[in-house]
């Protein structure tokens, strides 16, 4: 190759890369420190008991009224065995069976519904396969319900990653935290019609600030700082009287909440619905979502290992927090006002090799009581 040409191509394989890099940074770049919103817990971290023991990733979680406890293995963690588990006298069991894995893709949010249905949300790899909702009968392990969403409503590059189901079940609600589209929305899901909707779709209250998750493991960003991970509407929980729904985008400073009415009208157009919603309070940089019987929320911190309650005046107070959790992740509550807390590692699983995610094994569930029971699966 003459040297004019080599050092033209050169040139060129330079300048593309250049253009690459501002292109990922501009998108997905940037970020601040955001402020400590903990303060000391009001619970002993002695509190905190192990009652799951995996050598994966955890994802999600769900406890029955009986205290059963299922749970993902994270879908990002690249899992080769079975991806939706019972723990079972101290060991990991497929559920329902090994057989019914093959209707799993990329299942990671479960709930229970007060039907005694477990509900799971499948993103189908980021929208680039079948994403899928599909409920088990707990007392039988039987398929009741199983639905494909479309394009229309999981578009590619979406993360259906967490949802909640109403006390009739018949409505479900979906995030979609849409990390690589950086187009999150909620998805109402009308179980007796099988027809979904996508709603708020890029509304500030869903959508990520520039915030840098700085987490003790390490601060979340990739590649050098071009790409930062500030998630989209990620945590989602219902009121006891499935008045309010309520939701909060990972990277941002506020909680938000919507009537369940409002969200069930379809003639209500994007800004008419979107004028509707409401703050509630300042949050941490947040993941999973319960309510209790008083009204509040309890909300992941996943900076500081630590779950947190939000009155519903909107004031914060840190009920429990310790090194030991890497991420805090999926709450539920289970049987005598035992609230149940999936860690799901992320900084030990995202985007790392499968030897490193070896080496940072056990992952774990924890549980504590917080005071203040909820429903068990919610």
């Amino acid at each position: 190759m003459p040297r004019r040409l080599f050092l033209r191509l050169a040139i060129g394989l330079v300048l593309l890369a250049t253009a690459l890099a501002l292109v990922l940074f501009g998108r997905y770049g940037g970020g601040e420190p955001y402020p400590d919103l903990s303060g000391d817990p009001l619970l002993d971290e002695s509190a905190l008991e192990i009652v799951v023991v995996s050598p994966e990733p955890i994802g999600n979680l769900a406890v029955s009224e009986g205290g059963r406890i299922f749970y993902t293995i994270h879908p990002e963690s690249r899992p080769t065995g079975a991806k939706l588990l019972e723990w079972v006298d101290g060991s990991p069991s497929a559920y329902p069976s090994e057989e019914a894995q093959a209707l799993f893709q990329t299942p990671l949010g479960i709930v229970i519904d007060r039907q005694n249905r477990l509900w799971s949300i499948d993103h189908g790899n980021h929208g680039t396969g079948t994403p899928r909702l599909l409920a088990f009968d707990l007392e039988t392990g039987a398929v009741v319900h199983d639905h494909a969403l479309d394009s229309s409503v999981a578009q590619l590059g979406s993360f259906l990653q967490d949802l909640q189901v109403d006390s009739t079940g018949k409505h479900v609600f979906i995030a979609d935290v849409s990390f690589w589209r950086n187009n999150p929305a909620l998805v109402v899901y009308d179980v007796e019609a099988q027809r979904a909707r996508r709603v708020l779709e890029g509304d500030e209250s869903v959508s990520a600030q520039d915030w840098l998750i700085r987490n003790p493991t390490k601060d979340m960003k990739f590649f050098g700082g071009l790409v930062v991970l500030k998630p989209g509407v990620d945590g989602i929980a219902i009121d006891r009287d499935d008045q309010w729904v309520y939701y909060g985008a990972v990277a941002h400073d506020t909680m938000f909440r919507v009537k369940v009415v409002d969200l069930l009208d379809a003639s209500l157009r994007a800004g008419a619905l979107a004028a509707r919603i409401e703050p509630v309070g300042q949050k941490p940089l947040s993941d999973g979502l319960s309510t209790d019987n008083e009204g509040n929320l309890l909300i992941t911190d996943v900076e500081h290992g630590a779950v947190m309650r939000m009155s519903p005046a909107g004031e914060l107070e840190t009920l429990v927090s310790s090194p030991r959790i890497r991420w805090a992740d999926a709450l539920s509550y289970g049987p005598d006002g035992w609230l149940y807390l999936a860690d799901s590692a992320i900084p030990d699983q995202m985007l790392r090799s499968k030897a490193h995610m070896r080496e940072a094994a056990p992952y774990y569930i924890f549980r504590f009581k917080p005071g203040i029971d909820g429903i068990p699966g919610q």
